[in-house]
């Protein structure tokens, strides 16, 4: 078998050859002049769903009907709160991080509580966290908008060596994610549920402590991003964690991680990203209306992933 064929075998690649079509379209109208600009852009960007996604990964990862719809709230309140905490001094950017890890372990502690306490579904014990915590957002942000400390501001809206750095901090998260995965008896067990939780079970491997834990990361996180998010855009909007709910899942989906379990997939998480934020980006250079862009994304989305999926049906 040559490289190349090995590499269309990869699931992920079908993402990224995605994205980098959508790119090398939009820079054509412009004639390459948009080529650094919008790089860096979709990096920027697409940094914050690769966060979200990835935590929303894991989940996915652990089987069938594992999924977490408290993301955008937790992003909110993690936000807010850090900011309102830090209080423009740049003296309080460690613990306002802290405090932001901190909602993500409680919201993950909820979640989890909620699932297996209750015997709900994981989609709406998930669904009814978002709404407590989106509330606690609209009681402690209360229509104020802090500014992040200057530094933090400084450091998320800008690039080292050409690369933004919220982009790096993304990747280092995804270097993360990877090792966990594939490196860790962690990595082995979260695959070993979603592909078969009563067999997991009867192997003695801790399903209720991975599951646990697992719903911690994605929460946290979830905090991460809306810590970042933040300050990258000058303060906490009750709305600002909105987008990343749909995104946090489509991101999975797109990259080539199985919707039923059992498989994931960190770097197809990068390209689904840069994908998302790129066909926007396309359509809206095209001078596109907004009913024709969310119609014509819809397609795309739909095509990129008849098209993986195909692939790999047929690969096997």
């Amino acid at each position: 078998m040559t490289p190349l064929l090995r590499l269309f075998r990869k699931p992920w690649i079908w993402s990224w050859l995605a994205a980098f079509v959508v790119w090398f379209l939009t820079i054509m109208v412009t004639l390459g002049a948009s080529t650094l600009g919008l790089s860096q852009a979709a990096l920027t960007f697409a940094a914050f769903s690769v966060i979200v996604g990835i935590g929303q990964m894991f989940v996915i990862t652990l089987g069938p009907g594992n999924i977490d719809l408290s993301v955008p709230a937790t992003m909110t309140l993690a936000g807010t709160v850090a900011l309102k905490l830090m209080n423009v001094e740049n003296g309080m950017i460690l613990p306002g991080l802290l405090v932001a890890i901190v909602i993500g372990l409680v919201v993950g502690l909820g979640n989890y509580a909620l699932i297996k306490a209750l015997r709900i579904p994981p989609i709406i014990a998930t669904l009814s966290m978002s709404f407590i915590v989106q509330s606690a957002a609209i009681w402690t942000n209360r229509g104020l908008r802090i500014k992040p400390p200057s530094v933090l501001a400084e450091f998320t809206t800008s690039s080292t060596l050409g690369v933004p750095n919220v982009a790096i901090v993304a990747f280092l998260i995804s270097l993360l994610a990877w090792f966990l995965l594939e490196k860790t008896i962690y990595g082995r067990w979260i695959s070993a549920i979603g592909q078969s939780m009563p067999a997991a079970r009867m192997a003695g491997i801790p399903v209720d402590g991975t599951r646990f834990v697992t719903y911690l990361f994605c929460a946290v996180l979830a905090s991460a991003a809306g810590y970042l998010l933040a300050c990258f855009s000058g303060g906490a909007a009750l709305n600002m964690g909105s987008e990343y709910l749909l995104m946090s899942i489509a991101v999975v989906v797109i990259g080539g991680t199985a919707v039923a379990g059992g498989d994931s997939n960190v770097p197809g998480i990068w390209g689904a990203s840069l994908f998302m934020f790129l066909v926007v980006s396309m359509l809206n250079t095209y001078g596109l209306g907004a009913g024709i862009r969310l119609i014509m994304t819809g397609l795309i989305i739909i095509s990129v992933i008849m098209l993986a999926g195909g692939r790999r049906a047929g690969m096997r």
